[in-house]
């Protein structure tokens, strides 16, 4: 990729970087440490970062967001590269582990409140068992590529997928408050979310940067993790902390997954 072309990168939280200073644009959390960014610096590229916490695919595509129209508008013909990573608000993957969490965190599991919380994962992977929400984010996933290509057709598109929160050394109850029936339900999500990237790469012949594959070993409860785990301590929440999110040092491995793949 030549210094100074033109890079447009485009997707939710974990593109964003929601709790890692600094916080260049508050109303969508966006992190001046966000791999976008750390990307452009490392190759001197020109960089439109339009991530948004909490964006879903219609966002990327034709659905405005607060006051951030949709993404896809700051694509145009001169974009050498885009990076999308998009999808799991549409499965709302984080958004059930967080609230899980916390009803778990906030009762006791033998109370209404925690049987709550077992009741509601069970439920959202039930809904999401027979694929037909993973296949309809794949489609999404390649809807967006596909306007991507119309817009900037000559730009590289990479797809780019979310960090693992849950891997072989997170363990419940201790890692994160979700018991031993509970835990397996956010791998599950994970491994769906994984697949709708891999299904899109593969529909729209794209390159996919697996940072969740790059990531097992760096999940929650890992010597040295890549997301940040969970906590309802206010004086935390107040300075901006983003929990199961990416951290600095996730932020920064999967800058260099993509370095790497622009420079092979």
């Amino acid at each position: 990729m030549p210094p100074g072309s033109r890079y447009v990168a485009l997707g939710s939280s974990f593109a964003a970087g929601p709790g890692i200073g600094p916080i260049v644009h508050k109303p969508a959390a966006r992190s001046g440490r966000n791999y976008a960014h750390l990307v452009a610096a490392d190759l001197e590229l020109e960089l439109t970062d339009v991530t948004y916490s909490g964006a879903t695919t219609a966002h990327l595509l034709d659905t405005q967001q607060d006051e951030a129209p949709p993404q896809l508008d700051a694509l145009g013909p001169d974009t050498a590269l885009v990076t999308i990573t998009a999808g799991g608000n549409d499965l709302e993957y984080v958004g059930t582990f967080m609230r899980g969490s916390a009803l778990n965190t906030l009762a006791k599991p033998a109370t209404v409140l925690g049987r709550r919380a077992a009741n509601r994962i069970r439920a959202r992977v039930s809904y999401l068992k027979d694929d037909t929400a993973y296949q309809a984010a794949a489609d999404s996933l390649t809807s967006v590529v596909e306007n991507v290509r119309e817009r900037s057709p000559n730009a590289r598109i990479l797809l780019v997928d979310y960090l693992t929160l849950v891997g072989p050394s997170t363990r419940p109850r201790l890692d994160v408050p979700l018991n031993e029936e509970q835990l397996p339900s956010i791998a599950i999500m994970a491994d769906g979310l994984a697949g709708a990237f891999a299904k899109a790469a593969a529909a729209t012949g794209v390159d996919l940067i697996a940072a969740s594959a790059a990531s097992r070993d760096h999940a929650i409860g890992s010597p040295e993790p890549w997301t940040t785990g969970f906590s309802l301590n206010p004086f935390r929440l107040a300075r901006g902390f983003a929990p199961y999110h990416p951290n600095a040092a996730g932020m920064r491995a999967v800058a260099d997954l993509i370095v790497g793949r622009l420079r092979d």
